[in-house]
């Protein structure tokens, strides 16, 4: 491709609507232009190493079984009714009618036309088990659209379905999902961390995230230094830390603490650390009031308490409803609540005693509260936020880490979730009907190109592995009006290309300052320049982006010693 007749623009200067590296150096390099909001038209650079990550992901379906099909993105509703997701999903799912009045959805995930497809397919045993793939867009309305292609409202994405006899069937299956994935995320120059994750709105019965650790990711991941266990913080657990606990638990004892309504404050009023605080959190759970009391230095993880609670619909209660319940904000305790206001507890109230507490009334709190003072605190979970420095809930002697990252992919063991909904069944050898068991998994392929960027890059531009680099190298001519030289980079152009390379010809009239800083944008593998002085050295020159080093190779063998370097980094 002549760089003089790419469909492109590069910019010299930062965009200022960039929130992340990636969607720096996309916008910069001319791969991508925004539509609207998380909306993004890809050109043909984008495009090229979109298609080359899309051929990584078939071929790695294709070996574990996977069958390539294409599912529509415009749904009847009534197939999301039938799992009840129509109304579960909030405003990201887009509804409308169309013109005969039929409620429709545009897909953001494909279970249900999946699943009608299997019952309408499957009837005997024989059939199973067998996995089906596709790469099809997403339109998902995304509230919180950032960083470029990390989170949009239209993307691509390869969804895959398997389908099985029982449950034992799926667990055997599920490891080489697994191992596909893990090899997918390598070949495209990435090091994934797997880690135990929340099934969320697809359900099931356990799923594995895969993530890119990187300080621009949106996701707090949660590993231990010594075991492997790693989870998304969604879900991460951890063991009983060491506490220092009182040696008998003391009575009640009502203390007056003025205009002191945080923790942090109560805690320093009256001279304690805030681990011997038990904090009160109220949450709107589908319009049920829900007091949750938790230790003071600990965070409520909303997503183990929305799991717990079997809701999506949960949100900070508001002082209407606290009003409503006669609860006092900044001064709430579990004594003495009415009977109207369902309480859950975190597992830390039991991590030590002679807490302080609220009194229910303004500018009181309650000395020495402990779990045995009320009765009706029966519901003790765990539904805390994991902390670096928390101890692993998986062996004796390790330290939890948190960190950021972006997430690749994702598995699940849907189990019976769907063809429970949608009465998916066969006949098995006795003519007996048994229920088809799923497994689901996901990776979104603009996401996966944009998480190589945030890996692969310095101040200069992108770094691109030669497994999804646009092109396999830059050839540069500064000709400077030379005829005779001009002659020899469109001679050495065929023969790279003759020899099967896919080359990004920069045959512009531009200064050599433009040409190699646009080809560090760029980010190829291999940068080929040939000009009066490298002529004069010997040859051309060779520099790998990810190098300072200059190679000189004979002009006469430049095809072969640039096939050699490029096959030594290749990562495929």
């Amino acid at each position: 491709m002549r760089l003089s007749q790419l469909f492109s623009s590069t910019y010299r200067e930062d965009p200022a609507e960039a929130q992340t590296i990636s969607h720096k150096l996309l916008l910069k390099a001319g791969m991508i232009r925004p539509l609207g909001t998380g909306i993004y038209t890809y050109l043909p650079l984008a495009l090229r190493s979109l298609h080359k990550v899309m051929a990584i992901i078939r071929e790695e379906m294709d070996r574990i079984g996977g069958q390539e099909i294409l599912m529509p993105v415009m749904n009847p509703a009534e197939l999301w009714m039938e799992t009840g997701r129509y109304e579960s999903i909030g405003s990201e799912l887009v509804r409308f009618h169309d013109r005969a009045h039929r409620p429709m959805v545009l897909a953001m995930t494909h279970e249900e036309v999946v699943t009608d497809l299997a019952r309408r397919e499957i009837k005997s045993h024989r059939q199973l088990p067998f996995m089906t793939y596709q790469i099809q867009t997403k339109i998902r309305d995304e509230p919180r659209s950032r960083g470029g292609l990390l989170r949009v409202r239209e993307f691509h994405m390869k969804d895959a379905y398997s389908f099985h006899a029982d449950y034992a069937d799926l667990d055997r299956y599920y490891p080489r999902v697994y191992d596909a994935y893990m090899r997918i995320f390598e070949r495209c120059g990435l090091k994934p961390l797997a880690v135990e994750a929340d099934t969320g709105m697809m359900g099931g019965s356990g799923s594995h995230e895969f993530m890119c650790l990187v300080e621009s990711g949106e996701d707090t991941v949660v590993w231990c230094d010594k075991c492997g266990y790693a989870a998304n913080a969604e879900n991460a657990t951890s063991r009983e830390p060491l506490f220092q606990m009182d040696p008998q638990e003391l009575d009640p004892e009502e203390v007056a603490t003025p205009d002191r309504e945080s923790i942090q404050d109560v805690a320093e009023f009256l001279g304690v650390p805030t681990s011997r605080t038990m904090k009160a959190v109220f949450y709107n759970a589908g319009g049920n009031l829900v007091f949750v009391v938790i230790r003071g230095d600990i965070e409520v993880n909303e997503i183990k308490l929305g799991n717990y609670l079997r809701t999506t619909e949960l949100t900070l209660a508001g002082p209407d409803l606290l009003e409503k319940h006669g609860i006092v904000a900044g001064y709430a305790s579990p004594m003495n609540l009415p009977e109207s206001v369902r309480i859950v507890a975190d597992r830390s109230v039991g991590w030590g005693n002679n807490f302080i507490a609220g009194a229910n009334k303004p500018g009181f709190h309650i000395k020495n509260f402990n779990l045995s003072c009320n009765p009706r605190i029966t519901d003790v979970v765990d539904i805390g936020t994991v902390r670096s420095g928390d101890l692993c809930p998986r062996c004796e002697n390790g330290i939890l880490t948190l960190g950021r990252g972006i997430e690749l992919g994702h598995i699940f063991k849907l189990g019976t979730k769907y063809t429970d909904a949608m009465n998916v069944d066969y006949l098995d050898d006795d003519g007996q009907r048994n229920r088809v068991i799923m497994g689901c998994y996901g990776i979104g392929v603009g996401r996966l190109l944009s998480a190589v960027i945030e890996v692969h890059h310095d101040e200069n531009g992108i770094i691109w592995p030669r497994s999804v680099a646009p092109y396999d190298l830059h050839l540069i001519s500064l000709d400077a009006g030379s005829e005779d030289l001009r002659a020899e980079t469109e001679k050495l152009y065929g023969e790279l290309q003759a020899a099967g390379l896919a080359v990004l010809f920069d045959d512009r009239d531009e200064s050599p300052g433009v040409k190699f800083n646009d080809a560090d944008l760029y980010g190829l593998p291999l940068r080929v320049t040939l000009s009066k002085r490298s002529l004069k050295k010997g040859g051309v020159e060779l520099k790998l982006r990810a190098s300072k080093d200059i190679e000189i190779a004979p002009l006469n063998q430049a095809v072969g010693f640039v096939r050699a370097i490029l096959d030594a980094t290749n990562l495929v």
